[in-house]
């Protein structure tokens, strides 16, 4: 499986908050590519040894995975969110982005969240529960592809992910580490946009490339369906 070049690329200190399927692959993923990756789940740094020892990460407590980033992934259930430790990101270098991955499934698992069903998008809701801007990406794409499918620049067939966030260095670098897992970054507009990327929306789960991303992020709707209510 051809992987994209680090060419010119630099190191980051990168800590990681949730440790399943999409947390567990962009830990594998961005070790493989050279970053050092401290990961965390909600239990004992113990439990994550087997993924520490098949990827070269770390494993550490929650409360530690921050410290020093350069850039903090949170990806977890949607409901655990408010229960994160108060400061949990206060280790992390300043300007570092908060990725979030999150989505909000309340007939699957995480049950009703009033925010959410008045039209608070989940992201701005989970800015809410941290207290500290964040930007979305990743939370449309099943975890094999994210885990298998990467391409370097310009290959055919490369899938684009839409990424929403306030403008500047931050969502750059985010850009920038989108593009060395192997994936076209799209801009999803401000968090304020980042419904049109919910589950139920046309780009959600679609492997589309850029232009196609561009099209169905325009063609989203704040109706959110059935399946994705309370």
């Amino acid at each position: 499986m051809p992987r994209p070049g680090r060419r010119g690329a630099r190191t980051m200190k990168i800590g990681i908050i949730g440790a399943g399927q999409i947390g567990g692959t962009l830990t594998r993923r961005l070790s493989e590519l050279g970053h050092q990756v401290r990961v965390a789940n909600s239990r004992d740094p113990q439990t994550l040894a087997e993924l520490a020892a098949q990827s070269g990460a770390t494993a550490v407590w929650a409360a530690d995975a921050a410290e020093d980033a350069d850039v903090v992934i949170i990806s977890i259930p949607q409901k655990n969110v408010p229960s994160l430790p108060a400061g949990i990101l206060k280790g992390a270098k300043p300007g570092a982005p908060v990725i979030e991955t999150n989505n909000y499934y309340p007939q699957q698992r995480d049950g009703r969240i009033d925010a959410i069903e008045a039209g608070t998008p989940e992201s701005i809701w989970v800015a809410e529960q941290i207290g500290a801007p964040v930007v979305k990406v990743f939370n449309g794409i099943f975890w094999k592809h994210l885990l298998e499918r990467g391409r370097p620049k310009g290959a055919e067939g490369r899938i684009a992910l839409p990424i929403a966030g306030a403008d500047g260095p931050a969502k750059e670098l985010v850009f920038a580490l989108v593009d060395e897992l192997g994936f076209d970054p799209v801009d999803g507009g401000t968090l304020a946009d980042s419904w049109r990327q919910q589950p139920g929306t046309p780009v959600y789960g679609a492997d589309l490339d850029a232009a196609g991303t561009v099209k169905a992020l325009a063609a989203a709707s704040q109706d959110r369906p059935a399946d994705f209510r309370a």
